[in-house]
């Protein structure tokens, strides 16, 4: 296996001011080409300390993709001083100069000088076209003391950074490579982590190929399958023949097997099945509404939904009983139950969605995390209960992935026949398993 080192550039990243997100995309991609990424190395605007860092990348990684720096500003020191690394001079390119020359011209601009910096490659290098920016990325192959190191420059926007690594970066480490690699991503809401792995022990115990291995998200589990063939067909099939077994063993727990979100899941299995859905939030405030139309054709399938935060908007707007808050208080399964009846009969939903509880900080006895989440159709109404873990925000996240989730186990039973969206998985109980979830929270059966 190739080892990789991403080496990320900007003061910017190492005073937080933006999220490393280029070196996770990165990280995220290249076990699909075979590279293992063994270290991220972050380092200011700084010829000297930029080269320290690459001198020790190239100890310990075969390959090292540096991501920014290549902007026309006097702190856009990458590609010099990785130039001055290999021992290369900067040479005019001309394809890139009249790239930047075309871009100033479309808009009615004429270039600066300094503008023409992002034109000046290493000699020899690979150049990668961007055509989303007016950085060029490129490669330079090593030789003498470098002999078969490998260095790619990137610029850091990810607007431009992604389809520059997608288009070049990815075929030039399979070219490296005589077998072809597949992986896949099996995506499971409603069993934690641990739970998962348990489950899939058999497969995971004496893994050669394909291989497995189990991530957590928020509120659910992500599980990758890599094989390696001849061709890609080969590799293909043994991926496909591992979400098969997965499938098999995890039931209506798979929610996908293309990597969609949950919401992306719930809406096409709503449109799929022909029903329509609503929600009625408190401690969530929207974000259950938020993340279904986040989706694009959500209209199609989602009625509306309603924020009802005070016990009055509960009575008002959903039908709520007083004396089922007064005797259970507003974070009670029955208050919950009466939330997503009253949602429903008023939207004209075929389900609907209710979530209740205590996100925090806690005020006295609140006991914070305890939610409620319950779903109503015209044949049944179910209330689960659930303690959640973390601040407020964590917790609010989880019960917005878990009340799509069940939502959608929902749709399932609701399905003729139980037909499930994920192609050899069995129907389940809408109830789904008694276990912690991906954050470690605890369902509690009612």
């Amino acid at each position: 296996m190739l080892k990789t080192e991403i080496l990320s550039v900007g003061t910017e990243l190492l005073m937080g001011q933006i999220a490393n997100t280029d070196a996770q995309y990165i990280s995220k991609r290249l076990p699909e080409a075979g590279a293992g990424v063994y270290y991220h190395t972050v380092v200011g605007d700084n010829a000297e300390r930029f080269r320290d860092c690459l001198g020790a990348a190239f100890e310990r990684a075969d390959i090292v993709i540096t991501t920014g720096g290549l902007g026309p500003t006097q702190d856009d020191l990458t590609k010099q001083a990785a130039a001055g690394f290999f021992g290369l001079p900067l040479v005019m390119h001309g394809e890139s100069k009249k790239r930047i020359d075309d871009f100033f011209a479309l808009r009615g601009l004429t270039p600066t000088r300094n503008n023409y910096r992002q034109a000046m490659m290493p000699e020899g290098a690979e150049v990668l076209r961007n055509d989303n920016g007016t950085a060029p990325g490129c490669i330079i192959r090593g030789s003498g003391r470098l002999e078969g190191k490998t260095l790619i420059l990137l610029p850091g926007p990810p607007g431009e950074l992604i389809p520059m690594f997608d288009r070049y970066v990815m075929p030039f480490y399979a070219s490296l490579s005589d077998n072809c690699i597949d992986s896949k991503f099996v995506c499971i809401s409603g069993t934690g982590e641990s739970a998962v792995e348990e489950m899939l022990i058999g497969l995971i115990d004496g893994q050669t190929d394909p291989t497995y291995a189990t991530y957590a998200g928020e509120g659910n589990v992500v599980v990758r399958v890599t094989a390696h063939g001849a061709t890609a067909r080969e590799a293909a099939e043994k991926t496909e023949a591992g979400v098969r077994a997965i499938c098999g063993i995890m039931g209506d727990d798979v929610y996908s097997v293309t990597g969609e979100k949950p919401e992306e899941a719930l809406v096409r299995l709503l449109r799929e099945s022909g029903f329509t859905m609503s929600a009625a939030e408190s401690l969530t405030g929207g974000m259950i509404a938020s993340s279904v139309v986040s989706v694009p054709g959500a209209s199609s399938v989602f009625k509306g939904g309603c924020v009802v935060y005070t016990d009055e908007m509960k009575r008002k707007m959903l039908g709520v009983k007083e004396e089922t808050i007064s005797a259970f208080t507003a974070v009670s399964a029955g208050t919950c139950r009466e939330m997503a009846e009253g949602m429903r009969r008023m939207s004209g939903s075929d389900v609907a969605v209710a979530v209740t509880g205590y996100a925090g900080p806690g005020t006295g006895d609140e006991p914070v995390g305890l939610v409620y989440i319950g779903v109503s159709s015209e044949s049944f109404n179910h209330v689960n209960e659930f303690r959640f873990t973390g601040n407020r925000e964590k917790i609010r996240r989880s019960v917005t992935v878990k009340a799509i989730n069940l939502t959608r186990r929902c749709v399932l039973s609701m399905t003729e026949g139980g037909r499930s969206p994920v192609p050899s998985c069995g129907r389940g109980d809408i109830r789904g398993k008694a276990d912690e979830n991906a954050d470690g929270n605890t369902e509690v059966k009612q």
